[in-house]
C-alpha cells in the first residue's frame, strides 16, 4: 500500500516496507551498502548491542528506586518494576517487529514521519535529541556528584560538572557505535559492582531504628513518583532504532532486548529491595547517599565509569540523529571527508555544551528531567509501541480486518497507547507539582551557584 503524502521524503517512505512480518530487507537500509565505505556502521553483534542497551539504561535511574519502595512499601514497589520492566519488553518486542519490516527507519523521527508525516517526524525526532540532551545533563549531575562525595565536597559543584563534561565530550566523539560498544563492557561491570557494593554496604551498616512497610499509603501526587521514577529508569528505547540501525544482523535484536530487560529488571527489584529494607524509609535518591561516607565514596567511584559512558551514549544520540539526517545518502556519511568530521564535531560538542550549562545554569534542571521523562519516556518506552502496531496491523496485515482477527493484541496496544498518555500526564503534574513545592521550601538554588 502506497501512501502519497509520504513521497516528499524519499528515504522513509510509510508504504516500503519488508514484505512480511520477519523478513528484513538490507536493500532499503538506512546505510545501504557499506562494502566500499570509508566508515562502516553496520558491525554491531547482538551481544554488543545488549551491552550498549544496559549500559544506557542501568546506570544512574536505577539509584531513586529504593526510595520508590520508601514511598509505596515494599510489595506494590516490587511489583510495579516488575511490570514495568515486563511491559518495557513487551514494547521493545513492538519496536523492534517495527524496525525490521521498515529498515529505513534510523531515528524515532523517521517513526514518527511514518505514523503521523512531517509533524510527527518533528516531533518525534525533536523530543529525542531534547530527551538525550536532558538524559545527557542528569549524567553529569551524577558525575557531580560522584566526585563531590569522592573529594568531600572540596570543589564549587559546577566545577565538578565542568571535570566531568571534559570525558563525557570525548567519549562520545566516535562516528560509530562499535566504537562505544567496547567501552560499554567496563560500564555495565562498573554499575553492577557498584550496585553490589553498595548493598554491601548497606547490610554491614543498617539503620538502627529504620521504619520498613511492606505497603504503605500515600496520596496520588507523592504515589505517582514511585511510578515515574521506574519509568525513567527503564527510559533507553528512544535510542533503540539507532542501536538496532548499527547491527550486522538487526534480527538479532530481541535477543539483545531480551538480555537488557532481563538484566535491568532483575537487578532493579534486588537493589531497590536491599537497600530499602537496610536503610528503611529515610533512604535518599541516589540510594548510595544514604551510605556511610567510605561506602558511598566506593559505590560513587566505582559507578563513575558508568555515569560517564551513558553520557557520552546520550550525547552521542543527540548528534547522530541530526547527522543522519542531515548526510543520508550522500558520501559524508561513510567518507572521511572534511564537511562530515567537521559537522560532527560540531554537533557532538553542543549536545555537550547544552546538557553542561543546562545542568549547571537551570536551578530546577534535575526537576525539568523529571518533565522530559515524563514527555518523552512515556511514550518512547511504552506508549508509541502502540501506535507501530497498530500501524503495521493496518498497513501491512490488511486493514481493519486485520484489527478484528488480532483483537486481543488490538485491544493491548490501545491500552498501551492510553497507558502511555496517563504516565505523560500525571507524571507531568507530578514534576511541575515538585517544582512548586521546592521553590515554596526555598530548595531551589542561583543559576551557576556552588
Amino acid at each position: 500500500m502506497k501512501d502519497e503524502k509520504y513521497s516528499t521524503y524519499p528515504e522513509v517512505e510509510a508504504g516500503t516496507t519488508a514484505p512480511g512480518r520477519d523478513v528484513y530487507a538490507s536493500e532499503l537500509d538506512v546505510f545501504g551498502d557499506e562494502s566500499n565505505a570509508q566508515i562502516h556502521y553496520r558491525t554491531l553483534s547482538w551481544q554488543l548491542v545488549a551491552v550498549l542497551m544496559i549500559a544506557e539504561i542501568v546506570s544512574n535511574g536505577m539509584l531513586s528506586l529504593p526510595s520508590s519502595l520508601a514511598i509505596v512499601g515494599i510489595v506494590p514497589g516490587v511489583i510495579i518494576i516488575a511490570f514495568l520492566g515486563i511491559f518495557a519488553t513487551f514494547t521493545s518486542w513492538i519496536l523492534i517487529q517495527f524496525k525490521l519490516r521498515h529498515p529505513q527507519v534510523h531515528s524515532m523521527g523517521d517513526a514518527g514521519y511514518i505514523l503521523f508525516g512531517p509533524i510527527g517526524r518533528e516531533i518525534l525526532g525533536g523530543g529525542t535529541v531534547i530527551f538525550a540532551v536532558f538524559a545527557t545533563g542528569g549524567q553529569l549531575l551524577a558525575g557531580q556528584i560522584a566526585l563531590a562525595e569522592l573529594s568531600d565536597n572540596k570543589l564549587c559543584l559546577m566545577f565538578y560538572t565542568g571535570i566531568f563534561a571534559i570525558p563525557t565530550l570525548i567519549f562520545s566523539m566516535p562516528r560509530t557505535l562499535d566504537r562505544l560498544s567496547w567501552l560499554s563492557i567496563p560500564s555495565v561491570i562498573s554499575i553492577l559492582v557498584a550496585g553490589i557494593v553498595g548493598m554491601v554496604g548497606a547490610s554491614l551498616n543498617p539503620v538502627v531504628g529504620r521504619s520498613i512497610d511492606v505497603v504503605r499509603s500515600s496520596d496520588f501526587t507523592t504515589a505517582f513518583i514511585a511510578i515515574t521514577n521506574p519509568v525513567f529508569a527503564y527510559a533507553g528505547h528512544f535510542m533503540f532504532f539507532i542501536l538496532i540501525s548499527e547491527m550486522k544482523d538487526p534480527r538479532g535484536a530481541m535477543k539483545a532486548a531480551y538480555t537488557l530487560q532481563g538484566f535491568a529488571t532483575l537487578f532493579y527489584i534486588v537493589f531497590a529491595i536491599v537497600m530499602y529494607y537496610y536503610i528503611g524509609s529515610g533512604v535518599a535518591s541516589p540510594a548510595f547517599s544514604s551510605l556511610p561516607p567510605v561506602w558511598a565514596k566506593a559505590a560513587y567511584g566505582i559507578a563513575l565509569p558508568n555515569f560517564l559512558i551513558a553520557g557520552s551514549l546520550y550525547a552521542h544520540t543527540a548528534a547522530k540523529l541530526i547527522f543522519v539526517r542531515l548526510f543520508r545518502r550522500t558520501r559524508h556519511l561513510h567518507d572521511h571527508s572534511t564537511v562530515g568530521w567537521a559537522t560532527w564535531t560540531v554537533l557532538v560538542f553542543i549536545m555537550n555544551a547544552l546538557a553542561f550549562v543546562l545542568a549547571v545554569g537551570v536551578p530546577i534542571f534535575n526537576y525539568l528531567i523529571g518533565i522530559a521523562a515524563s514527555l518523552f519516556a512515556s511514550w518512547y518506552t511504552y506508549g508509541i509501541a502502540g501506535f507501530f502496531w497498530l500501524y503495521d496491523e493496518y498497513h501491512v496485515m490488511g486493514g481493519y480486518h486485520a484489527f478484528r482477527a488480532a483483537w486481543p493484541m488490538f485491544t493491548i496496544c490501545v491500552l498501551t497507547v492510553l497507558s502511555g498518555a496517563f504516565i505523560c500526564v500525571a507524571g507531568m503534574y507530578v514534576s511541575v507539582y515538585s517544582i512548586i513545592q521546592a521553590y515554596d521550601a526555598g530548595l531551589v538554588p542561583d543559576p551557576f551557584s556552588c
